[in-house]
C-alpha cells in the first residue's frame, strides 16, 4: 500500500473489528516500535508508556466502566452527534469486552492547563498514536479510539490495571483484525474552504 492511500483510507473502524481473532504481541510490539518514530512536538517522548490489555478479564472490566461512561456522555450529548456516528460507537462499546487487544498509551501527569504546555504536551503522544494506527493498518488490522472513560472514570481503569495516580491516560484504542481490507477516502471539505494565505480570510 502506498503512503497517500494509507493515509487517506485509513478509518477508525468499529463495526468491521473481527472479534474471534487473537492480535499477535509480536504485531502490537512492531507497530509500537514503528510508532516511536512519529515526530514529537515536545521533550517528553521519552516518557510514553503503552499499555496493552490482551486479557480477557481484565478487557470486560474495563469494557463496564466504558460503557457507563458512553452511556452517560451519549445522554448529555447524543443529540449533537450524527446517528450513524453514534450507532457506530455504540455498536463498539457493546462490543469492546469482545475486543482482542485494548491499547492505552499513557503519559506522566498531572496533564498541563496552559495552551502551549498542553500543545507540546500532547504534541508529544498524539503522532505515535496515529503512527501507530497506520502501522496496524499494514498489518491487516483496524482501530478506533473508545476514549469515554476518561470523562470521569479514568481512576476506575487505572485500578483495574494497576497504572500509577501520577501517570495520565491518553486514550483507549481497540484493535483488532479488520473484517474488511478496502477502504476509500471520506468525505471531507475541499481544501479551498478550510485553508487561507497569509492571514484568516486571505486566499
Amino acid at each position: 500500500m502506498d503512503a497517500v492511500t494509507l493515509l487517506t483510507t485509513t478509518r477508525s473502524v468499529r463495526r468491521k473489528l473481527d472479534l474471534a481473532r487473537p492480535v499477535p504481541r509480536a504485531v502490537l510490539e512492531d507497530c509500537l516500535r514503528i510508532a516511536q518514530q512519529a515526530p514529537a512536538a515536545g521533550s517528553l517522548l521519552a516518557a510514553q508508556r503503552w499499555v496493552v490489555v490482551l486479557d480477557p478479564a481484565m478487557r470486560k472490566e474495563i469494557a463496564a466502566v466504558t460503557r457507563e461512561a458512553a452511556e452517560e456522555s451519549w445522554r448529555k450529548y447524543a443529540h449533537l452527534v450524527d446517528k450513524r456516528m453514534l450507532d457506530s460507537a455504540r455498536h463498539l462499546v457493546e462490543h469492546l469486552d469482545q475486543v482482542p487487544a485494548l491499547v492505552l498509551p499513557c503519559m506522566p501527569g498531572p496533564v498541563p492547563t496552559g495552551t502551549a504546555e498542553l500543545s507540546a504536551y500532547y504534541g508529544s503522544i498524539y503522532p505515535a498514536i496515529w503512527s501507530f494506527q497506520l502501522a496496524l493498518r499494514t498489518h491487516g488490522l483496524a482501530s478506533s479510539l473508545c476514549s469515554y472513560h476518561l470523562g470521569g472514570r479514568e481512576a476506575d481503569v487505572a485500578r483495574i490495571l494497576g497504572i500509577p495516580e501520577e501517570v495520565a491516560q491518553i486514550g483507549l484504542l481497540a484493535v483488532a483484525y479488520s473484517t474488511q481490507q478496502e477502504f476509500s477516502p471520506a468525505a471531507r471539505p475541499p481544501v479551498g474552504d478550510i485553508l487561507s494565505f497569509d492571514g484568516w480570510a486571505k486566499q
